[in-house]
């Protein structure tokens, strides 16, 4: 059995990365990010998601078009370095899950898709790959260039390589901020 602190340094090491090298990144690798997520838990078991790779170059880089403000706000220029782009489909969640949101007034299948989301990343780190989940993109135009239904809705885009960056330092609140025990 691993050690606690192995999930801990994973964690740790765990970053959005907005550089890469070109090196393609092996089936095997992405099979397991993949397994990953699919394995992450969701509310009733509804697994409300879908995964797109996209690694077609000349998908991936129109899909890249999408992500980008143009000139304006400059943010995710980056992404056309990404070897693979993962569009993460957030499907119907199961009539139990479905009850359970009108009920609580929570939106459990964006908490599922959040924590698949999060399996993969991880994942990807633990096998040497950088990540970087992006959910600023023209989701029509995403819709049209990957033929995503109409009652489908493409949540997020997981840029995925070998990360060419530096590893920066967490810059995280202290835990006194965060945490208390038996009351606000």
């Amino acid at each position: 059995m691993a050690e606690s602190t192995d999930f801990l340094k994973l964690a740790n090491e765990r970053q959005s990365d907005r550089k890469y090298h070109d090196k393609p990144v092996e089936e095997e690798k992405l099979n397991r990010c993949l397994e990953a997520a699919r394995l992450a838990p969701s509310a009733c078991n509804a697994q409300p998601w879908k995964f797109i790779v996209v690694n077609d170059s000349e998908i991936k880089n129109s899909l890249a078009e999408l992500t980008t403000s143009g000139r304006l706000i400059p943010i995710n220029h980056f992404t056309r370095q990404a070897p693979l782009h993962v569009v993460l489909i957030m499907e119907k969640p199961n009539l139990t899950s479905k009850f359970g949101e009108l009920v609580k007034s929570k939106k459990y299948t964006l908490m599922d898709v959040g924590i698949a989301a999060s399996h993969f990343c991880l994942q990807a780190a633990a096998e040497g790959l950088g990540t970087c989940m992006i959910g600023w993109f023209d989701e029509p135009g995403v819709r049209k260039l990957l033929n995503i239904p109409d009652n489908k809705r493409p949540m997020l885009i997981i840029t995925l390589g070998y990360p060419a960056g530096n590893k920066r330092k967490k810059r995280r609140k202290e835990m006194n901020r965060i945490v208390s025990y038996n009351s606000y």
